[in-house]
């Protein structure tokens, strides 16, 4: 199918002002500022409001070309002073996501007149907390450009609910208040699976329904005889395909063996069938079923294991996700644009005056001023489109010892001080932060490389062709994202989702750039430099292709049905969580995320890879441990 017949010459909300914009590093240390690099920088100016662009998002253009001149040793820090270095505070947090906004909150807390500043290298607040939105007829819609939703495989620690409950956020009543979760159903659309001709043969949708039987699901699927009756047998056959051993032996092999090979080799199915279920495992741990043990998925209920008999609950040589889970999870709630309600939750408690309103029902609709976040005199100053490359322990042996943080701002370097520095951002950059730190922490720091994912919003004029092919969600095993469905029914204060298929929706696309074959951080690896590497109209060309190709049987046309793209890339997505099958036998002392998070002189860490965990609730829980840690040093 061709561009144009795809609608990729048509105008549509898709490009923001820096897609396709050359942003080096060498012209940023010159001085040499590109017109949409300063506007970027403008959060003081009226208007300014990141939610509202499209097109590239996530790391977007801007926000990391200074950090890989820095790693790449292109950067030099020059010495003597620097413009803004005579700002003082008492507390500088490197990073505003979740954590780092957390960290000033648990700061005030302890100090409440506290002069705090907050840098951030993207143009919005949240880190991965990002907000999607849209304006669709004249009514709005929202999406997470990132973190989903309030989920963690344990109930959240009594500092994390804590913060939550501050915040006004009481996760069980808005869920049982807000959620719709089965409006799509009443409606009678399922879960279908597109299989795709490259990778199986021809274009096919099929649609499990309730009680569909496995074999009428797939029966006109593009699929060998052998492979469809390994399917139905792994979903509806109760086996014991390890009888004989017990719960805790059977627990113990699985540990040791990927899905994949459990599959092939103890379910002794077709290897066809490792094609259609490849990426099962996508969205919970990035990575194929060919790296993730077949004990990681038993509790998410992956087909081939109910037969077992395994005994309820965690077993060694389990990964934090799965093991927990095991025993239940946290309670969750979604907020229409993820978590970024937690992050806005969080700005407007510690920058009064930047959004409207008082309650969690009506911070999703709250008007956001940023032009208030980084005002003189304001005892919290938030200063977004600054990248720190250097922090460094000053003056240890003055009265008033303190730390120094060089950062990157509309292509200059700017400094600031302050008494003690917590480190929000990702862990694989703070060596190069803080190049006086000891070797063994700085390799600590470098070990845990950071899960690659895309979440693509596409706003639709209409959702009739979802409708009419009965589907509401899509998985998609060998396509170039390997999900999408539409947008979770949610009520929340006056945003209200929509309700007819006539109406404007924004649906989510979901793709982890795996490299199977390799062990998981060889993936992540692989996967940043295949981010960093598709320009946007590859993105827009591949959705505007998958879409049709999977929804034009129920009219769908990609051309005329899409008004609006936004593509939110996270070459650095997910903080990694230790691979039972790559990682060593480390004790909890010798993990690297323990190593690589000891304080420094007055700098602490604070962020998702501190706790080796993807979730909100260890943000919070690391940041508050941070906090602790500086204030400890403080004396």
């Amino acid at each position: 199918m061709n561009d144009k017949t795809l609608g990729m010459d048509r105008p549509i909300a898709r490009r923001d002002f820096l897609n396709g914009v050359a942003l080096t590093a060498g012209a940023a240390m010159l001085g040499g500022v590109s017109p949409a690099l300063a506007e970027a920088t403008s959060q003081d100016q009226a208007g300014y409001y990141p939610p509202t662009r499209t097109g590239m998002r996530g790391s977007h253009p801007g926000s990391f070309e200074t950090a890989h001149a820095l790693r790449d040793g292109a950067l030099k820090v020059p010495a003597g002073r620097l413009e803004g270095d005579e700002e003082h505070y008492d507390l500088i947090v490197v990073g505003g996501g979740i954590s780092g906004l957390s960290a000033a909150y648990f700061f005030r807390e302890r100090k409440p007149n506290a002069k705090i500043l907050i840098l951030d290298n993207h143009d919005d607040f949240g880190g991965h907390a990002k907000r999607n939105e849209f304006m669709l007829n004249g009514k709005l819609a929202l999406m997470n450009g990132g973190t989903l939703e309030i989920d963690s495989p344990r109930p959240y620690s009594v500092v994390a609910s804590g913060l939550l409950k501050k915040l006004g956020v009481d996760p069980v009543k808005l869920e049982k208040e807000c959620s719709k979760e089965d409006f799509y159903k009443s409606l009678g659309l399922g879960r279908g699976i597109f299989f795709d001709k490259e990778t199986f043969g021809a274009d096919k949708l099929v649609v499990s329904g309730e009680g569909k039987p496995w074999a009428q699901v797939l029966a006109d699927a593009p699929l060998s005889p052998q492979v469809k009756a390994d399917i139905v047998r792994l979903y509806e056959a109760k086996t014991d395909y390890m009888p004989g051993l017990s719960s805790d032996e059977k627990k113990a092999r699985l540990s040791r063996m990927p899905y994949a090979d459990y599959l092939v080799k103890v379910a002794k199915c077709d290897p066809g069938v490792v094609k259609v279920f490849q990426a099962l495992t996508h969205g919970e741990w990035g990575v194929g079923i060919d790296a993730v043990s077949a004990l990681e998925v038993w509790p998410f209920n992956m087909p081939g294991l109910d037969g077992l008999g395994l005994a309820p609950g965690p077993a060694p040589n389990m990964g934090v996700t799965s093991s927990g889970y095991s025993e239940g999870g946290s309670d969750t709630f979604h907020f229409p644009d993820g978590n970024a309600s937690i992050a806005r939750l969080l700005v407007r408690s510690l920058v009064p005056g930047v959004l409207t309103g008082h309650s969690a029902h009506d911070i999703v609709t709250a008007k956001a001023d940023y032009t208030k976040l980084d005002r003189p005199g304001s005892p919290i100053r938030i200063r977004l489109s600054s990248l720190a490359v250097k922090v460094t322990n000053i003056d240890e042996k003055t009265p008033k010892p303190a730390v120094e943080v060089i950062y990157s701002r509309a292509g200059q370097l700017h400094a600031a001080r302050a008494g003690l520095c917590v480190m929000a951002s990702w862990n694989m950059m703070i060596p190069y932060l803080c190049p006086e730190l000891p070797d063994r922490q700085k390799t600590a720091l470098h070990y845990l490389v950071k899960t690659p994912l895309v979440y693509t919003t596409v706003a639709l004029s209409n959702w009739r062709a979802f409708k009419a092919l009965g589907i509401s969600y899509v998985y998609a095993p060998g396509s170039y994202h390997t999900g999408f469905g539409l947008n979770p029914t949610v009520d929340i204060g006056d945003y209200k989702s929509p309700r007819s298929p006539d109406e404007p929706i924004l649906i989510r696309m979901f793709k982890t750039p795996c490299q199977p074959g390799l062990d998981e951080r060889a993936q992540n690896r692989a996967g940043h430099a295949e981010l960093l590497a598709t320009p946007f109209e590859t993105f827009e060309q591949k959705i505007r292709d998958q879409l049709q190709r999977t929804l034009g049987p129920g009219g769908f046309d990609a051309a005329r049905d899409i008004s609006g793209i936004t593509v939110n890339r996270w070459p650095h997505g997910y903080a990694y969580e230790y691979n039972p099958l790559f990682e060593p036998d480390w004790t909890e002392r010798e993990q690297p995320h323990v190593v690589g998070r000891a304080p420094f002189g007055r700098i602490t860490i604070a962020n998702s890879d501190s706790g080796a965990q993807a979730y909100t609730d260890s943000a919070i829980d690391q940041a508050y441990r941070a906090v602790g840690e500086a204030f400890a040093i403080a004396g």
